[in-house]
């Protein structure tokens, strides 16, 4: 799949031209200051979740998870700075803890951080596409692929994981009235 998104990502900056570039619109600035915010609460959660987990597969997604939030944050505050885009207040980073100090009854399950991670990654993945149909220059279509190409191959390996342990939330079925059974 990943080789798919990059042909698109070659095909659309290819089209890329040198001349002068408008200012970003409103939309685009709307989905740049509203993915930030996003991504940057997506890495608040990823943090409360290395302060509640001790599964080493589970740290290792999430430390993978905070690498990737972290550079998009990054890359889009520079952006919107060289765009002339105010960036909305973040949140502070959360201070490490040790998981066995969380109450249980306090503390998130595994299945609960990994299905709230899963979750964020498919509303990243849907914003960046919405954000990239809105966006008329194309560098920054450019930009919300390569984002959008990021969160999907994430959200590939979590979900391997997510499979492996039983976390993944399937939805029932539907079988269609007068479906032969089989």
């Amino acid at each position: 799949m990943p080789d798919i998104l990059q042909a698109v990502k070659n095909l659309v900056g290819s089209f890329v031209d040198d001349e002068p570039k408008p200012p970003l619109h409103i939309g685009e600035a709307m989905s740049c200051w509203t993915y930030i915010t996003a991504i940057a609460e997506s890495l608040t959660y990823e943090q409360i979740g290395l302060n509640m987990t001790t599964d080493p597969e589970l740290r290792d997604a999430l430390h993978e998870a905070m690498k990737m939030c972290d550079s998009q944050v990054r890359r889009i505050r520079d952006f919107m700075e060289i765009e002339g885009v105010t960036s909305p207040p973040l949140s502070e980073p959360k201070p490490k803890s040790d998981p066995s100090a969380v109450p249980n009854g306090v503390k998130l399950t595994d299945d609960e951080i990994a299905n709230g991670v899963s979750i964020k990654v498919a509303a990243a993945i849907v914003a960046c596409a919405s954000a990239a149909a809105q966006s008329i220059r194309n560098d920054v279509n450019v930009m919300w692929l390569e984002l959008q190409q990021e969160q999907m191959t994430y959200g590939i390996s979590l979900k391997r994981l997510m499979r492996k342990r039983g976390w993944l939330k399937t939805p029932p079925f539907y079988v269609p009235p007068g479906l032969p059974i089989q």
